[in-house]
């Protein structure tokens, strides 16, 4: 081979040799880029994120207070009084017939919202003729009287109460008129949009059973906190007939309701095992079952 081929082979090695040198840093860099492991969430503890409720566990009841007109007091009585007329005219414009004389109403006590009166109105005229409203007056004339559409001769007037958006609208216009600096009580909270919604709700909780003991029909009732976004309540209704219900609220940060689910809980299967008695014989114990024949002698 000539002087001048070997020269052109050694030019173009060298310009190789140039281009893998120029090259390296880059591919040094790009591998750089690349964690060997993922990146890793930060967990933030409870107290550094914010909660709409209170979660002192000592505040929550497992039910709803529901009382007569009788049991009211007169207080409360004087104040009904007052919105009668109102709360016959915006029932009319939800498309209710209203008329004293045909309804009975009890009050829903719900010591979450403790600045409202909540009534819940009943007209039952005989199977599958049962119209059903609720009625939020506030107490202090900060607010206005709402009414909510449950039930018209048996059927909804709209989408069922409970998920119903007017009723989520309705709840969050009344805890906004409650102007409390203190957080409510999240299970309160929860049970009295579900009596506002149409229920009598009792909730299964860990108090019943603090041993585990009794059979469960249904999981008891939480608040999920994660370490960002919606805060999740959840309570199985164990007063709903025939089986309990599952009712799930979704809060924002500032406490706003944005969605409900309602639908059938799913059930604790369980049954209580008795012990299996035993017999004595001698020294030997021996399952009641089993014969004396089959213990082993010495």
């Amino acid at each position: 081979m000539g002087s001048m081929g070997r020269l052109r082979i050694q030019s173009i090695l060298l310009g190789i040799a140039s281009m893998a040198f120029a090259c390296a840093p880059m591919m040094a860099q790009k591998v750089k880029e690349v964690p060997a492991d993922p990146p890793k969430v930060k967990e933030l503890h409870l107290v550094e994120r914010s909660v709409p409720f209170s979660l002192d566990a000592r505040g929550n009841a497992g039910s709803i207070e529901f009382r007569t007109v009788d049991q009211m007091n007169s207080k409360d009585r004087d104040l009904v009084a007052d919105a009668e007329s109102s709360i016959g005219e915006r029932a009319r414009l939800a498309g209710i017939e209203f008329s004293k004389d045909k309804w009975n109403y009890q009050q829903v006590v719900c010591p979450a919202l403790p600045n409202h009166i909540f009534l819940q109105f009943m007209r039952n005229n005989g199977t599958r003729d049962t119209s059903v409203f609720s009625a939020s007056i506030p107490r202090s004339g900060d607010g206005k009287l709402r009414i909510i559409p449950i039930l018209l001769r048996s059927y909804s007037l709209f989408s069922p109460a409970p998920i119903n958006a007017m009723t989520i609208s309705a709840f969050n216009h009344i805890r906004t008129e409650e102007h409390s600096d203190a957080a409510a009580e999240w299970l309160g909270t929860g049970l009295c949009y579900a009596a506002l919604a149409g229920a009598q709700p009792r909730a299964a909780l860990l108090a019943d059973d603090p041993d585990g003991v009794k059979p469960r029909l249904a999981m008891p009732a939480e608040l999920e906190i994660p370490d960002r976004g919606n805060v999740i309540l959840t309570f199985a209704d164990v007063s709903a007939v025939p089986r309990p219900m599952q009712w799930t609220m979704t809060f924002d940060v500032q406490g706003r309701l944005l969605k409900v689910t309602h639908k059938p809980a799913d059930l604790v299967s369980g049954k209580v095992v008795p012990p299996t008695p035993i017999a004595e014989r001698g020294d030997a114990v021996v399952p009641s079952n089993k014969t004396a024949d089959s213990v082993p002698k010495n």
